[in-house]
């Protein structure tokens, strides 16, 4: 199965062609002129005032899309998995509530931590990870991204850690991280084949991925589901990777790295002649296209967060994941 991309995905695709094949950085040096190539210097990839600056500007565009309903007020500072997720939530809230939302909460982080890796080229990304006024001591991780220098920062990625199970990055003496390369083989898995490692592991199992809530646990809990008095559920999972979905990943003290990547889900539930689907609340309803009669097919984008340890020493931990309903079909 495919999703198809929107007009703003695919402006940003066509942007970041043209900058790539274009950028490049003028330094004098006391010999003369020398053309240094940006795609290929190590720099770091936002000051720290830029990063903390990035954050505020996300959180007042998150409010006021959130007390509206209006996903135009931060469709330029969310993108990726976390800019689907924001979407078809706010899209199924106005759906509900024309006037806004009823129950609005402000948003706030604070103890903000920056992890900004020095990286050559683009697209340019960091992590903010923050204290929330919301989920308890989960340290809320994001990750900011862009694809120019004229661009707004997005977050790409939001997961949810327990404070316990934050790695500790690799950093120079200046501070600044390491980016891993998403084909290094350094690793268990590298970090551009998590995502499909991940949904192949979802379909048959296997030794890649530790146990836990978001792996074997979550494979339990589908197998419970699938089949019930009256009512098959069936599952189809597929790896997203390109252009703004790209796994990003940092370095680690013990070599290893912590990874976001995205995938795509499907769950459809059949019901047995002379039966119904359980009716789905409000927002599923809000997304759903067609007639609901013996089958409902729900679609899901969701990003994930992992400790992929060194080659050799271990399983992959999926530490947190944030699964977001897209899309639905009635049939």
């Amino acid at each position: 199965m495919s999703r198809d991309r929107s007009p703003r995905r695919l402006r940003r695709l066509d942007r970041r062609v043209l900058m790539a094949a274009s950028v490049t950085a003028l330094s004098l040096t006391a010999s003369g002129c020398v053309v240094v190539h940006g795609e290929r210097e190590l720099l770091p990839t936002a000051t720290r005032a830029e990063a903390a600056e990035a954050l505020k500007d996300f959180t007042a565009a998150y409010n006021a899309a959130d007390k509206a309903y209006d996903s135009s007020l931060d469709a330029d500072h969310v993108t990726g998995a976390l800019g689907d997720i924001d979407e078809a939530r706010l899209t199924a809230g106005r759906a509900n509530n024309p006037e806004g939302n009823p129950g609005h909460s402000p948003l706030e982080f604070t103890d903000a931590e920056f992890t900004i890796p020095k990286k050559p080229g683009w697209p340019r990304w960091f992590l903010a990870d923050v204290r929330a006024n919301r989920g308890g001591d989960s340290r809320w991780l994001l990750v900011f991204t862009r694809d120019a220098a004229e661009d707004p920062w997005e977050a790409a990625y939001l997961t949810l850690v327990a404070p316990d199970r934050m790695p500790e990055f690799k950093r120079d003496k200046d501070g600044w991280a390491e980016a891993v390369d998403p084909n290094s083989k350094e690793l268990a898995v590298p970090p551009g084949d998590l995502s499909a490692s991940y949904t192949t592991y979802l379909k048959g199992g296997g030794a890649i991925f530790a146990d836990g809530s978001h792996t074997s646990g979550w494979r339990d809990k589908r197998a419970k589901n699938a089949e019930k008095p009256g009512l098959v559920t069936q599952y189809v999972d597929e790896p997203l990777t390109e252009g703004d979905y790209r796994p990003l990943a940092l370095r680690t003290t013990d070599g290893g790295a912590l990874v976001f990547f995205t995938t795509h889900h499907y769950q459809k539930q059949t019901a047995a002649p002379g039966t119904a689907v359980p009716t789905p609340n409000k927002d599923v309803q809000a997304l759903t296209k067609g007639e609901i009669k013996q089958s409902l097919m729900m679609e899901f984008v969701s990003n994930e967060v992992a400790l992929d340890p060194p080659r050799g020493t271990g399983n992959v931990s999926v530490l947190g994941r944030i699964e977001g309903l897209t899309g639905a079909k009635g049939e």
